[in-house]
């Protein structure tokens, strides 16, 4: 696959209430043949709108690949095409890109992250060692919504369910309760973005001192906005730091 594609659904699995798998064929995935990140994603052409994925499982030899969409109901647009989808449908896609993968030099890995960001945590912990150090974090609606994951033998798994949630706990409360343990650690944080960059980070590069080829992260969605309107939010975020750095 060079540029532009096209992506055909073949099936789909609830992996979650909230997450739905949609499975797709392609006659071309040669650009996944030298794609190594494991945050690999990809953008697709939806009705009306272009919104990126992680994109799973590429097989460039079967031409399959499978991609996680978070549904909720019959908002915002990806979702319900997802919950619609049905073998035949077809999606125009460009990618993949990428810059995330587990570093095996590392003594443990953090991976945090929402719904949106339990794909890329999925295919992260696929790609880990089977002895590797793991401390995994993730925020789902509520028991019944917790996705299978595949630790490691020495990972953790955290879940916090957002209907039981107090005011103020998520993402931020629960890494910073974690047991820091010795030696380096790989973060790979994504998810909501206002909790991710000025909550989970700060706590990362401030209180930990971690420095940024440790650290992958970023916000996938903004509470309350668009997609139009979170990239405007990361443009304004993005200049107010580069404005602060040059003060």
């Amino acid at each position: 696959m060079s540029g532009t594609t096209w992506l055909t659904v073949t099936s789909t699995d609830e992996v979650t209430p909230t997450l739905r798998r949609v499975w797709f064929r392609s006659d071309d995935l040669s650009a996944f043949a030298d794609s190594e990140w494991t945050d690999r994603y990809v953008k697709l052409q939806l009705p009306g709108a272009v919104r990126t994925y992680t994109a799973l499982f590429p097989d460039v030899d079967a031409g399959t690949l499978a991609i996680d969409f978070v549904v909720h109901g019959d908002s915002g647009v990806a979702g319900p095409w997802a919950k619609a989808a049905r073998p035949g449908n077809r999606l125009e896609v460009r990618g993949p890109g990428g810059a995330y993968r587990p570093d095996p030099t590392a003594d443990w890995h953090l991976l945090a992250g929402d719904e949106s960001a339990v794909p890329a945590i999925t295919a992260a912990l696929h790609a880990l060692p089977a002895d590797a150090v793991a401390r995994v974090v993730v925020l789902v609606e509520g028991p019944g919504h917790e996705p299978a994951l595949p630790l490691p033998a020495r990972g953790e798994l955290t879940v916090l369910h957002r209907s039981a949630l107090a005011p103020g706990e998520g993402l931020t409360t629960a890494v910073r309760a974690l047991t820091w343990l010795p030696g380096r650690v790989h973060a790979f944080v994504h998810g909501e973005a206002a909790e991710v960059m000025h909550g989970v980070r700060t706590h990362l590069f401030t209180d930990r001192g971690l420095d940024r080829d440790q650290v992958s992260i970023s916000g996938y969605w903004r509470e309350g906005r668009t997609e139009e309107g979170f990239r405007q939010w990361k443009q304004d975020l993005r200049a107010a730091e580069e404005a602060t750095a040059a003060s």
